[in-house]
């Protein structure tokens, strides 16, 4: 296991503090300070916090820059996955049985010159354009069947841009891979 990665006792406490917090939110409560005893969770990184009801997308809400402590990170996340993504209603207490979570920890931004160095099913990608701006994670891709090109044409679209924008001299292009685990 290389420094930088979570380990296994760590990825369960991130899930339970995810868990913990949403359920403390959405039940009407204050999120509760959860333990960073394990030493990789209290890296300052990025995280993005996913959940997904019966295998269906439920909310997705992340940043690129920690906020200290990672598992103080991933409880932010998950109280915004889980109330303030604006494509779902906030989840309900009588939605947690049937709610899985997912966590992706992500490696700082590169920014990339050649699109061709984009790498399906290892890179997350987040386009920057004067009209926009979208990501998508790197499971996204594979989960999808995608080729490069329609990655970056869906992280165009995700961005609220004209597939192909990403072909634009005035888009950034930048990558992260991401460390992916979850509650299934």
């Amino acid at each position: 296991m290389s420094q930088n990665q979570i380990s296994p006792q760590g990825r369960k406490m991130l899930l339970a503090a995810a868990r913990g917090t949403i359920k403390d939110v959405v039940g009407g409560g204050q999120p509760q300070a959860r333990d960073a005893g394990d030493e990789g969770l209290l890296m300052n990184r990025g995280a993005f916090v996913t959940l997904h009801k019966r295998g269906n997308l439920r909310g997705c809400i992340g940043n690129f820059a920690g906020e200290g402590p990672l598992v103080f990170t991933i409880q932010q996340m998950a109280i915004a996955a889980a109330t303030q993504d604006p494509r779902f209603s906030p989840v309900s207490p009588e939605e947690m049985g049937d709610i899985d979570i997912e966590i992706s920890v992500l490696s700082p931004l590169e920014e990339i010159d050649d699109p061709a160095n984009v790498e399906v099913g290892k890179h997350g990608v987040y386009i920057i354009s004067p009209r926009g701006r979208g990501v998508l994670l790197p499971q996204v891709a594979t989960e999808q069947g995608w080729d490069r090109d329609t990655f970056l044409d869906h992280t165009c679209l995700k961005a609220g841009l004209q597939p192909g924008c990403w072909r634009d001299p005035d888009v950034t292009i930048l990558v992260f891979t991401a460390e992916i685990f979850g509650e299934k």
